[in-house]
């Protein structure tokens, strides 16, 4: 991958779904924006180097251009000397010094070109490291209340899990159930007592009864 595709790469990528995709995104900024900033010297040093390539071949178009104006101007020198030989000669040398210049010029075209791209992908990466500077310090914050949040979270599962409350009313319940089970048990206790005295009470009733009985009987029995 050369340059410019690697800048458009960066200039590309979106620093959001960069930071989703990273396991750690706090270290991704900082590597992301390494990244740019490398990128950055080197686009700065080949938009340079293309400049002054820029810059030689557009003299060298200049110098055979003007090489082939002096020898035009000397083959029209010999014509008018009347050295047709001679002129021959000289307008050889301006062809030659044209042909050169046409091919300088088409190559001094074509780096301009070079040269504008570069220095539209300089800006741009320029703006994009500006852009990613001016978001740091807020991604890196929202990243560690996403952190901290995710932590909370984790921590209020596990207190639901395991939730004392829950084991509190386990308890309150089984202590509930043995006081139920208590008072039933001496509410059977306190039947049982009635009975008997009931009992006792219907036996001494009955007792009394018969005696009654007993004395009406023998008092209603003749003399002998």
């Amino acid at each position: 991958m050369n340059l410019l595709e690697r800048v458009s790469t960066l200039i590309r990528a979106n620093l959001n779904d960069l930071i989703d995709r990273a396991e750690d995104p706090e270290k991704m900024i900082k590597q992301v924006l390494l990244d740019m900033e490398n990128q950055l010297i080197q686009v700065k040093t080949q938009v340079a180097i293309a400049i002054a390539d820029e810059r030689k071949l557009e003299k060298r178009y200049h110098e055979n251009q003007d090489a082939a104006k002096e020898w035009e101007d000397k083959a029209g020198l010999a014509v008018d000397k009347a050295q047709d030989d001679l002129a021959k000669g000289a307008l050889e040398r301006r062809n030659s010094h044209l042909s050169i210049a046409d091919g300088f010029k088409q190559q001094w075209e074509e780096q301009k070109q070079q040269v504008q791209l570069l220095k539209q992908a300089l800006t741009s990466l320029e703006a994009k490291i500006g852009e990613a500077h001016a978001k740091k310090d807020l991604l890196i914050a929202q990243n560690r209340r996403a952190i901290a949040g995710k932590r909370v979270a984790e921590s209020r599962a596990k207190v639901s899990s395991t939730n004392p409350l829950n084991t509190f009313r386990r308890m309150e319940d089984k202590i509930t159930d043995i006081e139920l089970r208590a008072k039933a048990t001496e509410e059977l206790h306190q039947d049982t007592l009635e009975e008997k005295f009931a009992k006792l009470e219907k036996d001494d009733l009955l007792d009394h009864q018969l005696a009654e009985l007993k004395a009406k009987r023998d008092a209603a029995k003749p003399e002998a």
